[in-house]
């Protein structure tokens, strides 16, 4: 059976596995995305900037799946950018550099690109592979000068894509969205779903093969309301 890895050290990005209903092995890549980027032609749209950089980054945990004898797999990669005035924008790293991405996005919209890569590797061959970007619209709020200061100050913005989150204190300032929701928070289900099926994976495939809770669970689940 295929057992799921997510080729990301991302927790926003497990967490939404784990409340869709999937468990995979993290295998963090170590992939150098600044070299990666940089052998891009000149021009490359930012959709297929963001991504290569997955399909590099699913690419890069392959030969330590070997190595640790996983020889069924389906492996997940993905990258997050924010696109604003023509722009990409990663992880600003720095008070300064999330401080000046703030000052440009504030009540203004960005589209947060995210690539994803799926790759279907059974007895130590790549057999299949499927890879696409989403674009999602986020509208930016207005934090106040202290606002914005005490976010800054928990780190948080410094090394997410495009220096905000909608899952954690970066939602504060999120007016909207125009898109899936998942995709923003760094890997969308309902494209990776698609991708799943190009490589010959469904979801209830996952579900039952890297469940991370039983199935009866999920049914009890469907007989709450959406108030409970």
């Amino acid at each position: 059976m295929p057992r799921l890895v997510l080729a990301s050290a991302s927790p926003a990005r497990l967490a939404v596995l784990h409340a869709a209903g999937v468990k995979p092995l993290v295998q963090v890549s170590g992939v150098d995305e600044d070299a990666v980027t940089a052998s891009l032609a000149p021009g490359t749209p930012p959709g297929t900037v963001v991504t290569e950089l997955a399909r590099a980054k699913a690419s890069h945990v392959l030969p330590a799946l070997r190595e640790q004898g996983l020889h069924d797999a389906v492996v997940i990669g993905c990258d997050s950018m924010l696109l604003i005035d023509g722009v990409l924008q990663g992880k600003p790293g720095t008070v300064d550099a999330a401080r000046e991405r703030w000052k440009t996005m504030a009540g203004r919209s960005g589209e947060l690109l995210t690539g994803h890569a799926v790759l279907r590797v059974r007895g130590d061959e790549l057999v299949a592979q499927a890879a696409a970007h989403s674009g999602t619209v986020v509208h930016f709020g207005t934090p106040t000068d202290e606002e914005l200061e005490s976010y800054l100050d928990s780190g948080e913005p410094l090394q997410v894509a495009g220096a905000f989150t909608l899952d954690g204190l970066g939602g504060w300032f999120i007016e909207g969205i125009e898109g899936d929701p998942s995709s923003v928070i760094g890997i969308g289900l309902p494209l990776v779903r698609r991708l799943l099926a190009e490589v010959g994976i469904s979801v209830a495939r996952l579900w039952a093969e890297n469940a991370a809770i039983p199935l009866d669970a999920l049914e009890d689940r469907s007989d709450r309301s959406p108030a409970d």
